[in-house]
């Protein structure tokens, strides 16, 4: 089966437009990034996925700039280039600045090794963090 490309503005569905034209209006761009013209294959995709990311990435209890360091975080650790690249121009754009780039990045190493330390020794939880 081949892959599904990514669909222009000119060719997506009356449903994908609507979310295009939320989407480029809400980040006051003219054109739609590659994540979501690939999403748009499946236009009820495409629209979850971008009220479930206004959702989750709106301000909360943390601040926009937390919640993107997050998602890079995820992102270094799952190995998603694209959403590193993203969120690391949506972080930079919040207010990151190269130091905060360099201990999140610190933290998610030392994370990923302790956590496999852990997993290697079979670590059980003390009861004082129950």
């Amino acid at each position: 089966m081949p892959r599904p490309g990514p669909i222009e503005y000119a060719d997506a569905s009356p449903q994908a437009r609507l979310v295009y034209d939320e989407i480029m209006t809400t980040r006051n761009v003219p054109d739609v990034n590659n994540f979501w013209k690939y999403l748009a294959n499946d236009p009820k995709t495409l629209a979850r996925t971008w009220e479930s990311i206004k959702e989750v990435m709106a301000e909360g209890a943390l601040p926009p700039l937390v919640k993107e360091l997050i998602y890079i975080a995820v992102s270094v650790t799952n190995g998603c280039e694209y959403c590193i690249a993203s969120h690391s121009a949506a972080a930079a754009k919040a207010g990151m600045t190269p130091e905060m780039f360099a201990e999140m990045v610190a933290v998610v190493g030392m994370a990923n090794e302790t956590n496999r330390l852990v997993t290697a020794y079979r670590v059980p939880v003390d009861p004082q963090f129950g």
